[in-house]
């Protein structure tokens, strides 16, 4: 509703300026201005699809704020009169107001593409002989420009007072853009020297070189992706030898967690091929299978592992893409068995156990509140129907309907995939469903609900829908009591803290032939799409323990040595050639 009325009001107030302008009615001009401007700045925080779509016919903000110049204009010429010299001066000075924001636009955006076509960027790594400079504000930096474009309010709105007033409200807002565009100058001026491509390497490399690398994490993706590097950072900053995180797409380690690892984000190929300061290192981990893996793998002396970034049922833990690899690392015998049994031509003596050491932190006791916690985490939709294993789009919402409605009451946390909604636009509307159901629940009690002091907040289930990398699944899993989760590495990752779970069949296989395909399923429950097992899973029997602790042994490997001791053994058979 806020949105139609702020779209509304926008819209409507250019007619009124135009009215207004003609008749003229100064007074009803400036009230018209006035809730211009209030809605153009509201309607970006509360209508941002209208104004995209006000854009695509070509009323975008820029034409939108000359539109109510032009009304300044016009009410000054039927004030003073066209042949008046304040008029003239007015019609100069707006003008100038746009070649000034033009101004400081071209400098904004020489300065962001300096910075953004710098051949290596770091973190971690002292690189003060570059001088980098730090970046302007904001406000001042921002190449859309579009706070300056409200200086002509100086102008519009001194139109009310006349043409006189008018034009000190141009003298003034050209001031204030020019002042802008001189401000960002110091800023373009010190970043000439990152454009000198070959010294720009040697500092970089030169400090690259002086750590002398041991492991290098090698990652490529989208930003939704990230995640899949995200876990395994903490993982290399406690192995026994020097590890480097190197990346190839720009902006990319933003969306990595606070990491004491340095990193390089190389985005040319050329580049990264020549970058003679990583020769030091001869171990490549890969966490996923992208085509710019080709990069490194060409790399004679690297030997190259593949990690992946989660062991799972799902048929990306035994793609055949994986034969270009030295080495795949997995975390217990049912990896291992996966490509036995895929036989896609990963060879079994180039399979290493290596453990998951990231599930050192899971605890095997629920979070001991009042009411008990389930926590939803489905997979996304995947790349294509074969790699189809979501419930959200055939069954989810049900899961969640059931899960608050539950008797005594449950809470519920509800976690998707990062990349849900990539592929099926169905998941993503599944997914808002979902949430505000949740949210509805949450008001619905709020509102029913006032806790006296003696009860105290605590006794009130707070459902909790995690969208971000914030909590880690892992928190997630010290959370709860019981998983509900499709085909994924969740479902394997959750057996470290071995409590009950539930797996969702969305093919609708018979289950023995279910559990065959899907061993790690067979210690938990099977939710077919009439949610028939549901009950008995949030209300029953746990008779299954025993199996989640065996099954936690094939899918994780032995509980001694722990997993990080394996996987630093792995790191070092690989660095001393043993």
């Amino acid at each position: 509703m806020r949105r139609l009325i702020v779209i509304a009001a926008l819209l409507a107030s250019y007619p009124a300026l135009l009215a207004a302008a003609l008749w003229p009615a100064p007074l009803v001009f400036g009230a018209a201005a006035l809730v211009s401007y209030a809605a153009e700045y509201a309607a970006p925080r509360l209508a941002r699809r209208p104004l995209e779509l006000l854009g695509q016919v070509h009323l975008g903000v820029t034409v939108r704020f000359a539109a109510r110049e032009t009304a300044a204009l016009l009410l000054v010429a039927r004030a003073a009169g066209p042949d008046s010299v304040w008029f003239l001066a007015l019609a100069v000075a707006m003008f100038g107001i746009h070649g000034m924001r033009a101004l400081h636009t071209g400098l904004a955006l020489l300065l962001r593409q300096t910075l953004s076509r710098m051949p290596v960027t770091t973190r971690n790594l002292d690189v003060s002989a570059l001088r980098i400079p730090k970046l302007p504000p904001h406000w001042l930096g921002d190449p859309r420009g579009t706070r300056f474009l409200y200086l002509d309010a100086l102008p519009v709105l001194g139109a009310v007072w006349g043409a006189v007033a008018a034009c000190c409200g141009a003298a003034l807002a050209l001031a204030l853009g020019a002042a802008g565009a001189l401000a960002l100058l110091p800023y373009v001026r010190r970043t000439r020297p990152l454009t000198d491509r070959v010294r720009v390497l040697e500092v970089v490399g030169a400090q690259v070189a002086a750590y002398r690398p041991e492991v290098i994490l090698y990652f490529s993706g989208a930003t939704a992706a990230a995640y899949q590097a995200r876990m395994w950072l903490p993982v290399l900053e406690r192995i026994d030898r020097r590890a480097i995180v190197v990346l190839r797409e720009r902006g990319m380690a933003r969306h990595l967690e606070p990491s004491s690892l340095p990193m390089v984000c190389i985005p040319s190929s050329a580049d990264l091929m020549s970058f003679r300061a990583l020769s030091s290192a001869k171990l490549c981990l890969y966490v996923a299978n992208v085509g710019r893996n080709v990069h490194m793998l060409r790399i004679p002396t690297l030997r190259s592992a593949f990690l992946n970034h989660g062991d799972s049922d799902k048929e990306a833990s035994f793609n055949p893409f994986s034969r270009v690899y030295d080495e795949v690392w997995v975390a217990g015998p049912a990896g291992r068995d996966r490509y036995r049994k895929a036989k896609v031509g990963v060879r079994d003596e180039c399979v290493h156990e290596v453990g998951r050491p990231q599930l050192q932190g899971i605890s095997t006791r629920g979070p001991g509140l009042p009411y008990r916690t389930v926590l939803y985490a489905p997979t996304w939709e995947g790349w294509n129907d074969d790699l189809f294993h979501t419930s959200l789009m055939t069954f989810g919402p049900r899961i969640v309907r059931a899960l608050l409605e539950h008797d005594p009451p449950l809470r519920v946390i509800y976690k998707p995939h990062p990349l849900t909604g990539h592929r099926d636009k169905a998941a993503l509307r599944a997914h808002r469903r979902i949430v505000a159901m949740i949210e509805k629940a949450e008001l619905a009690k709020s509102k029913a609900r006032h806790p006296s002091r003696a009860e105290g907040p605590a006794t009130h289930v707070r459902h909790l829908v995690v969208t971000g990398p914030e909590p880690h699944l892992y928190d997630c899993f010290n959370q709860c009591d019981l998983l509900i989760s499709d085909i994924s590495s969740v479902v394997a990752d959750f057996l470290a803290s071995e409590k009950p779970y539930a797996v969702t069949n969305v093919a609708g296989l018979p289950e023995h032939a279910f559990h065959e395909r899907y061993p790690s399923t067979e210690a938990g429950v099977l939710l077919g799409e009439d949610l028939a097992g549901l009950a008995e899973f949030l209300d029953g029997e746990d008779t299954l323990a025993r199996a989640r602790v065996k099954l936690r042994s094939y899918l994780l490997g032995p509980e001694y040595p722990d997993a990080l001791t394996r996987f630093n053994a792995a790191v070092e058979r690989v660095l001393t050639g043993s």
